[in-house]
């Protein structure tokens, strides 16, 4: 039985039902977090009327409340983007801002409300930027209270100035499946020894 739970919030610019590069690659790294017992689920953000600010609600029909329900309820955060222009995403920008607010949210202990949650990061594209924007979300997960499993970040990036895009593959490469796998693991792990021993309280 799973006793883990994770979320892939995918920021493809791409509204459903059309094929995501970005949603693939989240979805490979679900499958084997399944594998390593977790339940898992996926957003695709686009999808859903989410307002721009740094609040946790803001009015007006905002659908990020219940996105970040399943945030709180998850074990494993997938944060999965495309580099467009050498950076991430706007969505996934907006997702990090949203998720600012949650520098002054606390559990009942007074802890940041995302400690013990674990926080991967993929990335595809087909231009140069994936260590600088896995660098650019890592830090930002960090700052609102995520832990990151060592190599927590995996990037498929084509050739630059050609059109192929990860969803064109025939399969998922070794190396990126290899280190989709090692991810995974490594996250696994990280969350059952966060929900084993969580971080102090003041």
């Amino acid at each position: 039985m799973a006793d883990l739970t994770a979320l892939a919030l995918v920021c493809t610019l791409t509204a459903s039902p059309a094929p995501s590069s970005s949603e693939l690659m989240a979805q490979h790294i679900l499958d084997q977090l399944k594998g390593q017992g977790a339940d898992t689920s996926l957003v695709r953000v686009v999808d859903h009327d989410v307002k721009r600010g740094v609040l946790t609600d803001m009015g007006d029909g905002d659908e990020w409340p219940a996105i970040r329900e399943q945030i709180l309820a998850a074990d494993i955060l997938v944060l999965s983007t495309p580099i467009w222009m050498g950076h991430p995403c706007s969505v996934a920008q907006q997702v990090m801002e949203r998720l600012d607010a949650e520098l002054s949210e606390t559990d009942d202990q007074g802890r940041p409300i995302m400690y013990g949650k674990v926080a991967t990061v993929a990335v595809v594209g087909n231009e140069d930027g994936a260590h600088k924007t896995i660098a650019d979300m890592m830090q930002g997960l960090n700052d609102v209270g995520f832990t990151l499993p060592a190599q927590g970040g995996t990037y498929w990036v084509g050739e630059a100035m050609q059109t192929v895009d990860f969803i064109d593959l025939d399969k998922v490469p070794d190396p990126v499946a290899s280190t989709n796998a090692g991810l995974a693991r490594n996250a696994a792990h990280l969350a059952r020894t966060l929900r084993a021993s969580q971080y102090p309280a003041e």
